[in-house]
């Protein structure tokens, strides 16, 4: 499947530039997508643009606007949008490297893969992602992407480059502004003790193919059923999470998974213990 690039340009770092093409590191999110149908007629509704005191008017025919004050927008043709040129519109020129453990993931936003657009680049883009990846740093470019320049931040990533667009300071709340009703009090070192016990009985590693949307999953069983004219069937409501004895919940979660480690230990043990059939030749 050959994918289209969100953006084609350059790399350049001090002087040495080659041609580059950033692509979209994720898929869009979810398969279950809704329109809006009018129940009676099954009609899918179509969304036609409006204009208060004239009616229905062609897309075709509307430019962009920006609010000044109530009701008073200055207009802008695509044309003179388009008028606007920085160098970061076909240019990711590296302005810094710097500490990955200096960048807050906070600041972190949409993930690309970044890469030699064509065979002629692949020699300088060679040369730039060796020089970054021995450098153990990660490099910081601008690059304009619809209708905004965006820092991107730049690391080594199998052949390729990962690039993540990285959020202004502008755009990042200040986290006393939610955490400040937070209590100063000291938790209980007792219950920290048995929560700590918890959380390593639930250690592992990361493995992404083991979370799934259950949520979407859940949709997709609804409309399986109603496909094939079966009664959707009734989800419990989840439990109350209102913990009134914290200790009580720390200890009887703390069993709990004990528990459940040694069913599933037995299980792997048992597993192991039977012998194997031979498949008859």
């Amino acid at each position: 499947m050959a994918y289209r690039p969100t953006w084609q340009g350059h790399l350049k770092l001090s002087l040495v530039t080659c041609p580059v093409a950033l692509y979209t590191a994720i898929n869009a999110g979810g398969d279950v997508h809704f329109n809006l149908i009018n129940p009676k007629t099954n009609n899918r509704i179509k969304m036609i643009t409006t204009d208060p005191d004239t009616g229905p008017i062609e897309r075709s025919e509307l430019v962009k606007g920006y609010e000044v004050s109530k009701g008073e927008y200055i207009l802008l043709s695509q044309d003179e949008i388009n008028s606007v040129k920085l160098e970061s519109i076909k240019t990711i020129e590296i302005e810094r490297f710097v500490a990955g453990d200096e960048i807050d993931r906070l600041y972190f936003d949409s993930p690309y893969f970044l890469a030699p657009d064509g065979k002629l680049a692949q020699e300088a883009f060679g040369v730039i992602r060796t020089a970054m990846e021995k450098s153990g740093q990660i490099a910081l470019g601008r690059v304009v992407i619809g209708t905004r320049e965006r820092i991107l931040a730049l690391e080594p990533r199998g052949k390729g480059i990962l690039a993540y667009t990285v959020r202004t300071d502008a755009e990042v709340r200040k986290p006393d502004e939610i955490f400040a009703g937070i209590s100063d009090k000291a938790a209980d070192p007792s219950m920290i003790s048995i929560a700590e016990k918890i959380i390593e009985q639930q250690e592992g590693p990361f493995d992404p193919s083991q979370f799934v949307d259950r949520y979407e999953e859940a949709l997709k069983a609804l409309i399986e059923d109603k496909k094939t004219g079966q009664k959707p069937a009734k989800v419990a409501e989840p439990e109350d999470t209102n913990v009134v004895d914290l200790m009580a919940a720390l200890r009887a979660s703390l069993g709990a998974k004990g528990k459940a480690a040694g069913k599933a230990e037995a299980k792997e043990e048992t597993k192991a213990a039977k012998p194997r059939r031979r498949k008859a030749s």
